[in-house]
């Protein structure tokens, strides 16, 4: 099934007197970039938790936020952190002496000073516990927002998908009308230039020559090939719709080559009609250039 890059996903977890908050969001880029943001003490498990979102999405900027919050409904007992509050008075002091600024701190301005309170870690009691119980919480809210971003990027290319596929049926009716109209492009010609040889040459014309031109004509207007190779790329893109896997870049490539094709059929082209359904084969390989940017 066809993805989106783009995609948005969040969770959350309780632990040791915090709320940790997880958002991960993902746009369009050529490669896989992901980026995390979150508090430096939890970079030591960082590789872990790349590698789970490393394990879900291929391609795309992801973009992972973790962050935590104290737990205002937590039952668990804030203690003092008495270095801290010390700290904070010889501060205080140090400026009263130095600037005169007062130094009179009530208990409530030390209370709301960062860090004077802690909350005690639930795993404080098994010290062997303690680091793998925070890693196992960042783990499991981590898959948690991961899983809503995969289900919002599943149900973005469902969507890419239906709209490439109307594109790609415009594309086929629009081949099958180059293909209608191509054998008249040699009869077409024949016809307009046996009149102009006729008013120039009053009926005298080297029929041999004549056809010699009109052979070289066909020859150099045939589109065959090219229509066979379009089909054939449009069959493709049908495959890679259906495919389990990312294909976006794939998926650009068969772009690239059709426009190839186009391009060349129109190049060859000398019939007015073929050559305005050219040109609408060519805005339909853009619109569908610019959705398939956005697949994985």
């Amino acid at each position: 099934m066809s993805h989106s890059m783009t995609g948005y996903g969040q969770s959350a977890r309780q632990y040791g007197g915090y709320v940790i908050q997880f958002e991960i969001k993902s746009v369009n880029h050529r490669y896989a970039e992901i980026v995390f943001r979150m508090p430096r003490e939890w970079t030591c498990y960082e590789d872990g938790l790349r590698r789970i979102v490393q394990r879900h999405v291929k391609r795309g900027r992801i973009d992972v936020y973790i962050s935590k919050e104290r737990d205002d409904h937590s039952s668990l007992p804030f203690v003092l952190n008495s270095s801290i509050v010390q700290s904070y008075l010889q501060a205080a002091e140090e400026l009263s002496q130095e600037y005169g600024v007062s130094a009179n701190l009530t208990a409530r301005d030390i209370l709301s000073l960062p860090d004077v309170l802690t909350a005690p870690d639930l795993s404080q009691d098994d010290p062997s516990s303690q680091d793998d119980g925070w890693e196992t919480v960042l783990h499991d809210g981590l898959e948690e927002a991961v899983s809503g971003l995969l289900r919002m990027r599943e149900q973005e290319g469902l969507h890419l998908a239906r709209d490439l596929e109307s594109r790609l049926l415009k594309l086929d009716e629009l081949h099958a009308e180059i293909s209608r109209l191509a054998p008249e492009v040699v009869s077409d010609y024949r016809f307009r230039l046996q009149g102009r040889l006729n008013e120039l040459f009053e009926g005298a014309v080297d029929e041999q020559r004549f056809a010699m031109e009109i052979a070289l004509f066909a020859d150099r207007s045939n589109i065959d090939e090219e229509l066979i190779r379009l089909k054939s790329h449009f069959e493709q893109c049908r495959g890679l719709l259906n495919a389990g896997e990312p294909i976006g870049r794939k998926l650009d490539f068969l772009i690239q080559e059709m426009n190839r094709e186009t391009n060349t059929i129109g190049s060859k082209a000398n019939h007015l009609a073929l050559v305005n359904h050219v040109l609408e084969m060519k805005a339909e390989l853009e619109k569908i250039r610019e959705q398939a940017a956005n697949m994985e």
